[in-house]
């Protein structure tokens, strides 16, 4: 008797198991990702991503100019529906001018192209460094980017460098 007891048990655990495994295997997995890989998709020179952050430079050694040194630009998510913008321009030098132009742009996945969000324009005189910043309530749901013109030049050395600098784009959920 005691062996159809053992029997009994050890079925009815096979028979647990058969049911778990069955439940397991019959399960539908269903999953809507909130967003896709957007892996290499860039548009007008900014990639696609879901980075907290992004920077650019404008440093290039061969077509920094006499006067500008670099400039840059920068991105990041700093809380929900909100992120921190910057863009600064470095002179080699004391100069005449130096100014950056920051805009900030929104991506229209409609068409494709990034549209004005916000723009800043700084400039100073006889100075090396300028910079501008601010943190901004945005659209959630789409890609944002900052691009700056950098300026740096002396009145009598016309015409003034000129650089260009961009982030990437930056999802913000």
């Amino acid at each position: 008797m005691a062996i159809i007891n053992m029997n009994k048990r050890v079925l009815s655990v096979i028979c647990s198991l058969l049911v778990l495994c069955c439940m397991v295997l019959s399960i539908s997995v269903n999953v809507n990702a909130e967003r896709t890989d957007s892996a290499d998709i860039m548009v007008d020179g900014s990639l696609l991503t879901y980075d907290d952050c992004s920077t650019g430079t404008s440093f290039n050694s061969m077509t920094r100019g006499k006067h500008l040194m670099e400039g840059e630009s920068g991105i990041s998510k700093v809380g929900s529906g909100r992120i921190y913008v910057y863009g600064q321009t470095t002179a080699d030098h004391i100069v005449d001018f130096v100014a950056v132009l920051m805009y900030v742009e929104k991506l229209d996945e409609s068409d494709g192209l990034w549209g004005a969000y916000a723009d800043y324009t700084v400039d100073a005189r006889d100075k090396y460094y300028v910079i501008v910043d601010d943190t901004l309530a945005v659209d959630k749901g789409y890609y944002y980017r900052v691009h700056c013109e950098h300026i740096a030049g002396n009145e009598d050395d016309r015409p003034y460098d000129t650089a260009v600098s961009a982030t990437n784009g930056i999802w913000i959920p």
